[in-house]
């Protein structure tokens, strides 16, 4: 059985935290444009957690699992 790779693993956790920070992001502009029946501080949450999915967490993510080899 061939052994998986820890950095192709890494990548695509990082790619999924980014997907779910734009869906997460969409869903909360949806909700701020009253297309989504929630109230608007839900849709700012929204919005503010997929921002942070997108652009920090990958950030933080690769500087925990960066090697010093």
């Amino acid at each position: 059985m061939a052994q998986s790779d820890p950095a192709k693993a890494r990548f695509w956790a990082m790619q999924w935290i980014r997907i779910s920070g734009v869906i997460l992001a969409v869903l909360g502009a949806m909700i701020l444009a009253q297309i989504v029946d929630l109230p608007a501080i839900v849709g700012y949450i929204f919005l503010f957690i997929g921002a942070l999915d997108v652009f920090i967490m990958p950030l933080l993510l690769a500087r925990k699992w960066k090697s010093d080899k």
